[in-house]
């Protein structure tokens, strides 16, 4: 049976009397990477399990929610239970606090490699289209090759959290964690854990909800999907597929650039429930597929013969004014059943996204805040009275300096009658 220490159970006691908040809402497979070898000493392997008994207080266990395992860093790597063993918080911290020690060897490496099977596997009860999450936590020492099976399984879309109590090579984990390292890497004493807890909570919280596929800006005809990058304009493109749960035989399917982490799909059917499926088409290494389902909202159904004839995109986007922080996006004026714009921009390559809404009675707006040097992409979508979106995009970059040109190549990646 597992022991605790005595400051751990002083922190177990109050942690029992003090309900942490729950992040219920949250689904992914959470794999904990345990140094379990003969560099870690029993002291600071309790002090360890305490910790991830903590860590994992908020979340809601289940089939649909989150589900978790351990793998032990030893001479062979080992799965302490698989993933859809336990269901609940209390049999979860039960089975942590009955975790034991293995000694050995520190093969992070060949630990890493296991994690990879395993976080995919059927068979270790992970499930095939939800969110990848592994916290590793070290004392900073391994004895073979990280980097490899590292890089893999961040390009499997893994999220990977390092939590190093020893004396790590701060250039080497800060390469080897997600990015950025000031979010997924943390040095700290074994004794310190605590300090860290609630932080990382919010971290893990966040890569199980948005380290998918999902819909926002949903409406009764179109949904925005937006997704975590796994590609680049170099290594692929995505083949999107999505049809009525209840006509599959009305599927389309489109095809989506690497760079691309955002799409409206629009001409939609009212309260209707859609399957989607955003398929990864690496030249590199295979990358699962990721679905959802989304249903929209009920309201009068918008078509190509029955939507009004001013209903239009706006017939161009420009950009101009450019500087380094900041450029000028302008488009056509549009008819009095416009309601407002909104304006969603963010770098390419990347995931992060900002929304600006603007009034419908302008035509241009000011984005600012931006990084010198830096590709956006840049949708404008017409907001119309009946309900109707249309939305047309564009290619903006910010400026260097002063020596970059004033002439900005604009590219128009939707034309106006385009049906996203």
């Amino acid at each position: 049976v597992g022991t605790w220490s005595s400051a751990g159970l002083r922190l177990a006691l109050f942690a029992m009397s003090v309900p942490a908040p729950s992040l219920s809402g949250s689904e992914g497979d959470l794999l904990f990477l345990l140094d379990s070898s003969g560099s870690v000493s029993n002291y600071e392997f309790s002090r360890v399990k305490e910790f991830i008994w903590d860590l994992i207080r908020p979340f809601t266990f289940g089939p649909n929610d989150v589900q978790t395992s351990i793998i032990h860093i030893s001479t062979t790597p080992t799965m302490e239970f698989p993933f859809d063993r336990y269901l609940s918080s209390g049999t979860v911290q039960q089975a942590i606090r009955d975790t034991q020690q293995l000694m050995g060897d520190t093969n992070t490496g060949k630990a890493l490699s296991y994690a990879k099977e395993k976080l995919f596997s059927n068979e270790a009860g992970a499930r095939p289209d939800v969110p990848k999450v592994m916290v590793w936590v070290t004392d900073g020492f391994s004895t073979d090759d990280i980097s490899e099976p590292m890089q893999l399984l961040k390009d499997m879309g893994v999220t990977v959290f390092i939590v190093s109590t020893g004396r790590g090579n701060y250039l080497e984990l800060s390469a080897a964690a997600s990015q950025p390292p000031e979010k997924h890497l943390h040095f700290v004493d074994v004794d310190d854990l605590p300090i860290i807890t609630k932080e990382l909570q919010d971290a893990i919280s966040d890569a199980v909800q948005a380290n998918r596929l999902r819909a926002v800006d949903i409406t009764s005809s179109s949904f925005r999907l937006m997704w975590p990058q796994v590609l680049s304009q170099e290594t692929g493109y995505y083949t999107l597929e999505y049809s009525p749960v209840d006509d599959p035989s009305r599927k389309r399917t489109k095809q989506v650039p690497g760079a691309h982490t955002t799409l409206v799909l629009s001409d939609l059917s009212p309260e209707t429930t859609y399957q989607v499926a955003l398929i990864p088409e690496s030249n590199v290494h295979y990358i699962p597929p990721q679905t959802t389902k989304v249903t929209t909202l009920a309201g009068k159904m918008c078509t190509t013969l029955n939507a009004l004839p001013e209903e239009i995109s706006p017939a161009q986007v420009l950009i101009s004014k450019s500087k380094p922080h900041s450029f000028h996006v302008s488009w056509a004026p549009t008819p009095d059943s416009v309601t407002g714009y909104q304006i969603l921009y963010g770098p390419l390559p990347g995931n992060s996204v900002e929304l600006l809404e603007v009034d419908g009675s302008r035509n241009g707006t000011v984005v600012g805040n931006l990084v010198p040097n830096t590709t956006y992409l840049v949708t404008v979508t017409a907001v119309y009275k009946s309900g109707q979106e249309k939305s047309l995009s564009a290619k903006a970059c910010t400026q260097e300096g002063e020596f970059c040109s004033a002439k900005l190549p604009v590219e128009i990646l939707h034309t106006p009658g385009d049906k996203l």
